[in-house]
């Protein structure tokens, strides 16, 4: 299967980290679209944008969110007291083996996806390039992206480099320290 820019995503079920499990479609119900975010309790990269998502359902009415850990090695239960920690309040679901990951060819976190509706991908990539907002250099992503599909405009940009912590990778299995 190959993901595709104006494509159907698959519907996925995942268990939720505040009880039960969630779909894709769960997030869509009311809402125009829903913002799709692979993301990790320990990257740097993520903690970065606690604020930003925890905001985001107060920004974003029409649109739905929801945070997926998938990075290899994070337990539910690491994923629910870091929630708890820091104060979380978005939705938050268990990829347990990163298996929802790799079917949305996702490598790390954070990496975002706005779809449609209709589950039509709309946009995937990185938030923003990874500046403050206050930065002249900062450049946002998600947020034009939102803005042109709520006015019913082509997205100028649909798709943008994801950087930030992998969700697998050898160092995370090696039993012991390299010498």
């Amino acid at each position: 299967m190959k993901q595709v820019i104006g494509g159907t995503v698959p519907e996925i079920e995942l268990p939720s980290i505040a009880g039960g499990s969630r779909t894709l479609s769960s997030f869509l119900e009311g809402k125009k679209g829903v913002v799709v975010v692979f993301w990790s309790e320990t990257c740097s990269h993520c903690i970065r944008y606690d604020p930003y998502l925890n905001g985001f359902a107060a920004r974003h009415p029409d649109i739905g969110m929801v945070a997926i850990a998938s990075r290899q090695g994070e337990t539910f239960e690491q994923v629910r007291a870091t929630a708890a920690k820091r104060n979380l309040t978005f939705p938050l679901l268990h990829d347990a083996g990163g298996a929802v990951a790799q079917q949305w060819f996702t490598q790390q976190t954070p990496r975002v996806f706005l779809i449609s509706a209709d589950k039509k991908l709309l946009y995937r990539g990185a938030i923003d390039n990874f500046k403050y907002p206050e930065d002249t250099e900062y450049q946002g992503y998600l947020e034009p992206a939102i803005e042109a599909f709520l006015a019913g405009k082509p997205i100028e940009r649909t798709e943008t480099a994801s950087f930030g912590c992998a969700i697998q990778s050898v160092y995370y299995i090696l039993p012991k320290p390299l010498a």
